[in-house]
């Protein structure tokens, strides 16, 4: 007997089901049952990384008040000294062409009063943001400069080298800083750079160690014994795993030496020490001294510079523990 013909029987395991109320449609993606073609997905590249690593740090740094007050007291300070020959113009620094009398008192003219040349003391206070800025930054760069190469080179060598390198570093920190600035201040000629120079080269032990002992906790860390197994030389182990690790605690303490390298330069400047040619906040507190502001009762042209050093100071130093504090969780946040 013959079976009827009819549809063969489906056993395999891809073939299509067949019943009366049909096969299902397949589903269609979300973006395309809308009409709209799926967005690509956003390239993981560095420069991703790092945005997002700048706006994290951001986020967290706006946790500071402290912090952001310095920041925007610095912000302020900084457009003001660039902006100093459209504020002042050129005029307030002459000698010869000065606007006003000797050491007049402050009016609507002249708001800070006058020095003992006739030259308007907000004019002069304008200018001097500038120098001082200048040789701070520059000063602290140099001495953290100094101060990352040995404590980088001391805490990956180690023996005799380090032992070598931290006696010396232990030297200067024995020695009075402004001591030793001074003395090189004296021997070379009176610049601003000589000034940067003095500051650069004696205030960096203090980083050398820290850095060092920085160095010596990642270097015990099991990566950089991985990169040595696979060939890594020091110089290698130093650029690419090293410093990386040590560079949030250099950024720090470059903020704190900015205060530092202000206040050391003011001092030289009002011993005298400083560039004559060039107007400061030091040096204009040295002028005051001679002019015997203090004794004649002349405040306002001895105030003004000495409350812009404390401001700027004071300024770095609550970015600079800001910035410990967001490098560093462990230090809490909010100070």
């Amino acid at each position: 007997m013959t079976a009827p013909d009819g549809p063969a029987p489906s056993s395999g395991r891809g073939a299509t089901p067949s019943s009366g109320r049909g096969a299902a449609p397949d589903p269609e993606p979300p973006s395309t049952a809308h009409g709209a073609a799926p967005a690509p997905a956003a390239p993981w590249t560095p420069w991703t990384r790092r945005r997002r690593s700048a706006a994290r740090f951001w986020r967290r740094y706006r946790a500071h008040r402290a912090g952001l007050c310095g920041l925007a007291v610095l912000l302020v300070i900084a457009l003001v000294a660039l902006a100093a020959p459209l504020l002042v113009g050129d005029g307030a620094r002459s000698v010869t062409d000065a606007p006003g009398t000797a050491l007049e008192e402050p009016s609507g003219r002249f708001p800070l009063g006058t020095d003992q040349f006739g030259r308007p003391v907000l004019g002069l206070l304008v200018w001097g943001a500038r120098v001082s800025l200048t040789v701070g930054l520059l000063a602290a760069a140099l001495s953290v400069a100094i101060g990352t190469l040995i404590g980088v080179a001391a805490g990956h060598f180690g023996g005799w080298f380090a032992t070598v390198v931290m006696r010396i570093t232990d030297w200067f920190l024995v020695m009075p800083t402004l001591v030793l600035a001074i003395v090189l201040a004296t021997v070379l000629s009176r610049s601003v750079w000589t000034v940067i120079l003095a500051i650069g080269v004696t205030v960096w032990p203090t980083t050398a160690r820290l850095v060092r002992a920085q160095t010596i906790a990642v270097e015990s860390r099991p990566y950089i014994e991985r990169a040595r197994a696979l060939g890594g030389g020091h110089l290698h182990v130093m650029r690419r795993h090293v410093l990386p690790n040590v560079l949030p605690l250099v950024l720090s303490q470059t903020t704190l030496c900015v205060s530092s390298a202000i206040l050391t330069e003011a001092t030289l400047a009002f011993l005298g020490l400083g560039d004559p040619t060039v107007v400061s906040w030091g040096g204009m507190l040295q002028d005051a001294r001679e002019a015997g502001a203090v004794s004649s009762g002349h405040w306002w042209y001895l105030a003004p510079p000495g409350i812009a050093v404390a401001v700027v100071a004071l300024a770095f130093t609550l970015c600079g523990r800001a910035l410990e504090s967001v490098l560093n969780p462990r230090l809490g946040v909010g100070r």
